[in-house]
């Protein structure tokens, strides 16, 4: 069931917007009545620029911002276009993340770092960056995605997990000094999500029905499932 939310005259901004989540939630957003900035690196600004398409079809304000989000400096920058074109920014949704899995004791260095870099440190620096902009507002909404792997223990989701359950603790303790500022700051941890990344599983009827199994609903979700539980908590700003 989709959640029905107004979001006129809100500024949204979402990192991983290429991504299968990110597009879904900047979609929404758009839907909903937000202006809508859309983030990701590089390499994905073909995907990025189909997604901008697709919100002006919607006849939505939306900036395409194309952003090393590990990089102070490239944040500091694109914050500044966002209060350029739009004055203000209500909502940050940080979906950005990559997954590399295997074993701990043969995990490259460059793949933690990577997995960390982008995972939890992209999070603290846009976290850092656009929450002074929401204090000084008096009111905003950050919300990051996390993964179910933050608490499950699945063999060679080391990495993975480790940097997803740090995300988790890293956004409850915004949330605690960020409250009395009006900024609210909350965390989602999907499980199984009909992704690219997940593709190898759900285009496997087999695979698919073995991790059905241990789904409660029985099911996978699909990315707009994530989107109407940000939606539901970006509404409340």
């Amino acid at each position: 069931m989709d959640f029905k939310a107004n979001l006129e005259g809100r500024v949204a901004l979402v990192t991983g917007a290429a991504g299968g989540i990110g597009r879904a939630v900047a979609l929404l957003l758009a839907e909903s009545g937000a202006a809508v900035v859309v983030s990701d690196r590089h390499q994905n600004a073909d995907a990025l620029g189909d997604l901008t398409s697709e919100i002006h079809r919607l006849n939505r304000s939306v900036l395409a911002s194309t952003a090393d989000i590990t990089s102070r400096s490239d944040i500091d920058q694109r914050l500044g276009d966002v209060l350029n074109e739009f004055g203000s920014v209500d909502i940050l949704v940080n979906v950005a993340g990559v997954y590399i899995n295997g074993p701990i004791t043969a995990f490259s260095e460059f793949d933690w770092d990577e997995t960390i870099e982008v995972n939890l440190k992209s999070a603290f620096l846009m976290c850092q960056a656009f929450s002074k902009v929401m204090c000084e507002q008096g009111q905003g909404s950050i919300i990051n995605i996390a993964s179910d792997s933050a608490i499950d223990v699945a063999e060679g989701d080391g990495p993975y997990a480790s940097s997803k359950s740090a995300l988790v603790t890293f956004t409850r303790h915004l949330a605690r000094e960020l409250g009395g500022k009006g900024v609210r700051a909350n965390v989602i941890a999907p499980g199984w999500v009909k992704t690219e990344t997940t593709r190898s599983v759900w285009s496997d009827n087999t695979l698919l029905e073995e991790a059905e199994v241990c789904i409660p609903l029985g099911f996978m979700a699909e990315p707009a499932d994530i989107g109407n539980v940000v939606l539901f908590i970006a509404t409340q700003a």
